[in-house]
């Protein structure tokens, strides 16, 4: 759809600033439901020739501080697109200073001249925005727990004597605690899993894969909006960082095809794991590890090739709407 009006905004925890491109006007309204009020009344004395979906809203992805606009413009159906804001920065070039005003002003430039391409932003339905806020708190009591117990661990090592006993009990209940709380979330994945229909069968379909937990089955609907998201499994390698691109320029830069730093590293990290499980306990994924192994192949080079066999796998059976099918079992 070609679009008419371009509106740039930058997203802060109390405000949005707002940038209008070829008009040049520039406001400030506050980050709540009736400063969006206030900001579409504003834009329409401007705009009074065109129609809602004939206006594109463009803003960086801030995680809580945009959803709520992100949430309010698609009840009310004006298209917006809410874009990572290190797309944005590598695309308007050197640029020197910065405020507010001046990004939401990038940001409008950014949507005008990508207008041939730039797509309006879906936003998943609501059971997966709360499965998504669910796993992030998970994520961070595990890594805290983790934490915790690493520094106990080490300091029982160091501290010997009934003088720091009390030391370690507050240790021992830290993570008792967290590990209440962390099961706690798990249940409440679980009955936000169990109360949509769709999610739960993708739910089931990922888990009859050898090596796929309850985990990684959850993070990768809430990642791919319940595999909408992404049209290929090839794509949302690229996105997980497990891709492989060359490295090459004329004849002086012939570098080794690598995977990229730009990358989903939660999740990248989760399918990794997956992965050195499945060379363990996966009796195809280990006979062919050790296979190109002893041909000579590189570890983490054959790791990464595994990596992305679980995730075809995954999007296989999502799409074939059958579980797995171990066919090792039946080779002759």
């Amino acid at each position: 759809m070609k679009y008419k009006v371009f509106i740039g905004i930058d997203v802060s925890k109390l405000t949005i600033d707002v940038h209008l491109h070829g008009i040049g006007a520039s406001k400030t309204f506050s980050n709540e439901e009736k400063g969006f009020a206030l900001f579409l009344s504003w834009v329409k004395k401007y705009s009074k020739q065109s129609e809602p979906a004939e206006m594109i809203i463009c803003f960086e992805h801030t995680g809580m501080y945009s959803i709520k606009l992100a949430t309010y413009l698609n009840d009310i159906g004006i298209p917006f697109a809410m874009l990572p804001a290190l797309q944005i920065k590598q695309s308007i070039g050197i640029r020197r200073g910065k405020n507010d005003q001046i990004d939401a002003q990038r940001i409008a430039e950014y949507a005008w001249l990508h207008r041939e391409t730039i797509q309006a932003t879906l936003l998943p339905a609501k059971s997966i925005l709360k499965l998504q806020s669910l796993l992030t708190l998970r994520n961070r009591l595990v890594c805290d727990r983790g934490g915790y117990e690493a520094t106990w661990k080490e300091q029982k090592k160091a501290l010997e004597g009934k003088e720091h006993k009390g030391i370690f009990q507050v240790y021992k209940s830290l993570i008792m605690n967290l590990t209440v709380q962390v099961k706690k979330i798990e249940e409440q994945i679980k009955a936000v899993i169990e109360s949509d229909e769709t999610v739960k069968l993708n739910y089931q379909l990922l888990t009859s894969i050898k090596c796929v937990g309850p985990v990684l089955a959850a993070n990768m609907i809430a990642y791919t909006h319940n595999f909408t998201r992404f049209a290929t499994w090839r794509k949302f390698a690229c996105y997980v960082g497990t891709a492989p691109f060359e490295h090459q320029s004329g004849t002086s830069i012939k570098g080794r095809t690598r995977v990229s730093s730009l990358s989903n590293k939660q999740l990248k990290k989760l399918i990794h794991m997956v992965a050195i499980c499945a060379c363990a306990y996966n009796p195809e994924m280990k006979s062919y590890y050790k296979r190109r192994v002893s041909e000579g192949k590189n570890k983490m080079s054959t790791l990464n090739v595994i990596r992305n066999k679980i995730i075809s796998r995954m999007f296989a059976v999502v799409n074939r709407g059958s579980c797995y099918v171990d066919l090792m079992k039946y080779a002759a």
